[in-house]
């Protein structure tokens, strides 16, 4: 099956946001075997949305909407695939339900352009909305299939993957499963890590592997298709573990993990607390950490110590290290760590400092790092990074750097990162 995605939205051409759906879409039908040839993007215009449709149904089989269900004038998606199909839109009862009970709940007045929201296409299969108010579908004439998905990303990533997905994996694979796992590697470049497996790539059939990176990190997402899901996992596990053999020290979680999420498994597993002092990153440690439910009992605080001044009057740090080492150093770093943890009497303090960008500090160029893990009573580690980025990239990966080694050394304490 080929297909073709078309995000429709003004707001897309004129360049208000990224289309990240069309990524999102595209990536989950790769492990479908469904083959993506275009992405076309089209403004809330009827007539051109329908010549765009005209010309996906030259080359496609499956055509994917994201986009303009909603209630607005400028909403016309399903009205100009009704017209272009010659077929009705209908009211899906299930959905005026829900779209009257969400108005009801904030206690507001529905205006009748809502009610246009709950339109299907007549005879499609609906996908239900959990995360908003307009349905997806999915229509099949005698040709091919069309579906459509609304634009937030927040509505319509859980429904393609959890309706639209599985009702595409029935259709094409109905005797198989599909099942796909993604393994998470920091500190290897993709380059370096797709050197090591090469041959496992070039050989590659059943199952795949699909390498991807992104803000430093690389992923190896393998996708087995099996009569049952015991036996999928069985040729996943075979080809994760000749992956492992290669490049597992530099894994540090699976599927929906992220290295902050990684961290606070660890930490609230093992009952360990933590605290951090941080610099360059001014808090964006503690925020990233902050993000993941029930860190409350691990996080108990931490301290932006942006200057010398603050260090030393707040933190506590020695003048003589300032003095003698700089800011931007390892024996601050340590020391930064270490005194963090004793002011917050956490098992783990955790020290950033460098010089993010553009200019200079000092001495030491643009993009030096420093990172300090002080665990009990044992002498901080320290890290040093030269990073090239721009000044809020060069933070943030920092602070991803961070928890990275903060794995390492729990893990060689005996702290498990494994699932």
């Amino acid at each position: 099956m080929d297909a073709e995605i078309i995000a429709v939205g003004s707001e897309l051409l004129l360049g208000q946001i990224t289309n990240t759906n069309a990524r999102f879409i595209s990536n989950h039908l790769s492990e479908l075997g469904i083959n993506v040839y275009y992405h076309t993007v089209v403004g809330d215009n009827a007539a051109r949305l329908e010549e765009a449709i005209k010309i996906a149904e030259s080359r496609a089989d499956l055509i994917i909407f994201s986009g303009g269900l909603g209630p607005t004038k400028d909403d016309l998606t399903k009205e100009t695939i009704a017209k272009h199909l010659q077929t009705e839109l209908v009211y899906d009862v299930d959905a005026v339900k829900s779209i009257e009970a969400f108005f009801e709940k904030q206690n507001r007045a529905m205006t009748e352009n809502n009610r246009k929201q709950a339109l299907v296409l007549k005879g499609c299969d609906v996908l239900v909305n959990k995360n908003g108010m307009a349905p997806g579908m999915i229509y099949d004439d005698q040709k091919r299939t069309y579906i459509l998905l609304p634009g937030p990303p927040k509505e319509m990533e859980p429904m393609f993957q959890f309706e639209a997905k599985p009702n595409l994996a029935t259709r094409l694979h109905e005797d198989a499963q599909i099942v796909s796992h993604v393994l998470r590697f920091y500190g290897i470049g993709e380059a370096e890590l797709e050197v090591r497996i090469q041959d496992l790539l070039d050989q590659q059939s059943n199952p795949t592997i699909a390498p991807l990176a992104s803000d430093g990190e690389v992923t190896l997402r393998i996708t087995a298709n099996a009569e049952n899901s015991e036996k999928a996992w069985i040729l996943i596990n075979k080809t994760k573990k000749e992956i492992l053999e290669r490049v597992g020290d530099y894994l540090y979680g699976v599927d929906d993990d992220s290295l902050s999420s990684k961290v606070a498994e660890i930490l609230i597993t093992n009952h360990l607390t933590i605290s951090a002092a941080e610099s360059l990153t001014a808090g964006l440690f503690q925020s990233e950490l902050a993000a993941n439910p029930g860190i409350s009992q691990s996080l108990l605080g931490g301290m932006v110590t942006y200057t010398e001044q603050v260090k030393k009057e707040q933190l506590g740090m020695p003048k003589e290290i300032l003095e003698k080492y700089g800011v931007v150093s390892a024996e601050c770093a340590g020391a930064m760590a270490h005194l963090v943890r004793e002011k917050f009497h956490t098992d783990i303090g955790v020290g950033l400092t460098g010089a993010a960008g553009p200019e200079a500090h000092g001495d030491q160029p643009a993009g030096t790092v420093w990172i300090g893990i002080a665990i009990g009573k044992d002498q901080p580690a320290t890290y040093r990074l030269q990073l090239s980025g721009l000044r809020n990239t060069n933070r943030l990966r920092a602070v991803k750097f961070a928890f990275y080694y903060l794995i390492q050394l729990l893990v060689k304490k005996g702290y498990s990162k494994d699932k």
